[in-house]
């Protein structure tokens, strides 16, 4: 009988642009497993708050807007990405702005926030397997995971990954606004009080500076098969 304990979990954790949510989708499309993607949770909380008015120093009604997001996650056109709808409305474009992302750090700094989240974090672990992808997935929501990775880059490499991202997407922005904001989301994350952005002690360290998204995909799945987890 398969238990829980059973289930096999792989944990990426990592700052914003270190290249994390396409290798999890990736892997997670290879192996043929669930895939979390923790940081759409915060966004979406964020983007909710956003949406009703609510401030961000408010911690109770943030509280509630977690305990309560309309949330679906559905199969988009291109299998490596999802669709989410936030109380009716597509979202998934929304989601990933600079603005919306600020929101998400705020937030994930909100320890009754990062409360109510967990359990349903904690409820993708399903079989045949997770991949889970976040700034403390190893850490906090799966200590148990098999396989802990922790993906880093110089935030002038994140900052140019995210630049051409917005340019190809038409977007106005500017690298060394981009730059700033990266460091400042960086401090945010590292220096809260709960949960902080932290490698696992026993997790695999690798940093992405100058490696395109194929290599660090390869690299990883060949220690998943080193590690017997397929």
């Amino acid at each position: 009988m398969i238990t829980e304990e059973d289930i096999p979990v792989i944990a990426v954790d990592g700052p914003s642009g270190s290249g994390k949510g396409t290798v999890c989708r990736l892997l997670a499309r290879e192996l043929g497993w669930n895939l979390l993607d923790s940081g759409a949770m915060y966004r979406l909380v964020g983007l909710a708050a956003r949406n009703h008015g609510v401030r961000l120093d408010n911690h109770a009604a943030l509280d509630v807007l977690a305990g309560h997001l309309d949330v679906q996650f559905r199969p988009g056109e291109d299998t490596a990405e999802a669709r989410v709808i936030l109380e009716g409305e597509d979202v998934s474009q929304l989601l990933r702005t600079e603005e919306v992302g600020a929101l998400a750090s705020e937030v994930a700094a909100v320890p009754a926030v990062r409360a109510s989240l967990l359990r349903r974090q904690r409820a993708f672990k399903i079989r045949p397997g997770l991949v889970a992808d976040g700034r403390d997935m190893g850490t906090v929501v799966f200590p148990e995971a098999q396989f802990k990775v922790f993906l880093t880059a110089s935030a002038d490499e994140r900052a140019r990954r995210r630049y051409k991202q917005l340019k190809d997407k038409g977007e106005a922005v500017s690298l060394p606004r981009l730059v700033a904001d990266i460091e400042a989301r960086d401090r945010r994350d590292t220096e809260r009080s709960v949960a902080p952005l932290r490698a696992a002690p026993d997790a695999v360290t690798v940093d992405t500076t100058g490696m395109g998204i194929q290599e660090v995909f390869e690299l990883l799945m060949a220690e998943v098969k080193e590690r017997g987890m397929l």
